[in-house]
């Protein structure tokens, strides 16, 4: 049979269950990474911004900053000209500005599909899920301490959500994993169930010294490639541990990139105002970002900055208020006159359940990380209870949410097909749009439509069971994981780091501290 015979053929016998097998079948689509065609908001003046840089230079040399338990940190800053007494290192104006500017604008984190490697910086926004959380919540089965099944279905929703550009790292922790080993399992689960790139480890420096040497199989040597980002929190206020700068080092030195990131709750661990609470974040990330170029000139880092503020009457953290918007608003400016790539913001909240707390204060955070210049952002989807639970459906429900992040993104076109004078002139006085060749050719694509909220006439949704959003985004997960399939991957590949996996587990005894 010839190829245009079985063309025809398959065009009058088999073309309408070929259309319907193509409309069931399982799509992975994953959206190119966002790029801002809209402006960023300026929230501060350049008065109040310079007296902000003023001010951080007085920190950095007159208060300094702590570099605690790690003496070649101590010995790297006194070699650079800094005035370094005790563990407190004196940093003279001007100086981590200038180690700063060696620093990249913007890197390229590659992944193992390249279709799905990601631009950090300049006017793109990288959405990456929520990371850290002990505990996970769903429909069936509450509030739990979170396993490492979870851990890989969660890895899996990120595999399949179209919106999510970033697989991320600790989606939540698994506590029935050995603390000293389930960096590996975690890392494993990124590796294997997704194409996407991914974070390391950063809880101590062997187990980022893992993350390279696994990445190194993965990709089948780094040749200098940037294929981690990892989350490097400062211990606010000024001080920079042992553990995490250990991490950073070993990530600097290997040319992967980190987020130096003060780990602010105003009130708490930084002064109750916007200004005061800049000026630390600046100090802070500057002595970070200078300390990881002593390390390797041009190694990649992010201006990050966690910020949250602090109830006074209960003493928990609040999320999404007006402060924090300013904070990251402000945040922003500073990392663009630095030239950094900028991480903050997500889908922020003090709720317990996916209910309309967590919703209004995840978009106030999610929309002012938008607009304020967000290149990385962590916490995309998932997050719950200010970060102690991660929500198998706060996270599709997020996740729906990211993609009007897109939309509003790609600002609004004025050319000749989107002024729509033909449709204007074709219907004229007392017509209707619906059948106008203008609204034919675009009402596939003319609205952002949710994949998961409810839009039927009370009759139907009433009929249907009155579904809730949360019922609607637990049935969402369970169709996800049902349809998952995995990125294929060479068996060898596969081999090798099952090898390095079960090799490093051998050589430590468990520990659970």
């Amino acid at each position: 049979m010839s190829e245009a015979a079985g063309r025809r053929r398959g065009r009058s016998g088999g073309g309408g269950a070929a259309r319907r097998a193509e409309r069931s079948a399982v799509r992975i689509e994953c959206a190119k990474v966002i790029e801002r065609r809209i402006p960023d908001v300026e929230m501060l003046t350049a008065e109040v911004l310079g007296i902000i840089e003023h001010n951080a230079e007085i920190v950095l040399e007159e208060i300094g900053v702590a570099f605690v338990e790690n003496p070649g940190a101590l010995e790297r800053w006194r070699q650079a000209g800094a005035d370094v007494r005790g563990e407190r290192v004196h940093i003279p104006r001007g100086l981590a500005r200038q180690l700063c500017a060696t620093a990249p604008g913007s890197f390229i984190q590659h992944a193992r599909n390249p279709e799905r490697s990601v631009e950090i910086g300049g006017r793109n926004l990288v959405l990456a899920p929520v990371y850290g959380p002990p505990f996970v919540r769903d429909l069936s089965g509450g509030r739990r301490y979170a396993t490492i099944e979870d851990f890989r279905n969660f890895v899996k929703l990120g595999h399949m959500t179209k919106w999510l550009h970033h697989s991320g790292g600790t989606v939540c922790e698994p506590t029935d994993v050995p603390v000293n080993k389930r960096h590996l399992d975690m890392l494993l689960a990124h590796m294997t169930l997704t194409d996407k790139p991914f974070m390391g480890s950063v809880t101590e420096p062997s187990r980022a010294q893992d993350s390279v040497d696994m990445c190194d199989i993965l990709f089948g040597g780094l040749d200098g490639r940037t294929v981690m980002t990892s989350l490097v929190n400062i211990n606010s206020p000024l001080t920079f541990d042992a553990t995490m700068m250990g991490a950073l080092e070993v990530y600097a030195a290997a040319n992967q990139a980190c987020i130096i990131s003060p780990f602010i709750v105003g009130g708490a661990m930084a002064p109750v105002s916007v200004v005061g609470t800049l000026t630390q974040v600046l100090a802070e990330v500057l002595a970070g970002v200078a300390y990881s170029q002593l390390i390797r000139p041009g190694a990649p880092v992010i201006f990050g900055a966690f910020v949250t503020s602090i109830d006074m009457n209960s003493g928990a953290p609040t999320f999404g208020t007006p402060e924090a918007a300013q904070i990251t608003y402000g945040a922003g400016q500073l990392a663009r006159r630095l030239g950094l790539p900028y991480r903050s913001a997500g889908s922020f909240n003090g709720s317990k359940l996916p209910d309309a707390q967590a919703a209004y204060e995840s978009a106030n955070s999610l929309n002012a990380g938008l607009m304020s210049g967000v290149n990385f952002m962590l916490h995309a989807c998932g997050w719950l209870e200010g970060g102690l639970v991660a929500s198998f459906e706060k996270y599709v429900m997020d996740a729906d949410q990211l993609g009007v992040l897109h939309k509003l993104a790609a600002g609004v076109s004025g050319d000749e097909e989107a002024q729509a004078m033909d449709a204007i002139r074709e219907v004229g006085p007392g017509g209707h749009y619906l059948g106008c060749a203008h609204t034919q050719r675009h009402f596939k694509d003319a609205f952002w439509r949710s994949d998961l909220l409810d839009y039927k006439p009370f009759e139907t949704w009433d009929e249907e069971g009155a579904r809730d959003t949360a019922t609607l985004a637990s049935a969402r997960v369970r169709r996800l994981l049902e349809q998952y399939q995995p990125p294929e991957m060479d068996a060898g590949l596969r081999e090798a780091l099952d090898a390095f996996v079960a090799r490093r587990k051998e050589e430590m005894p468990d520990a659970f501290v």
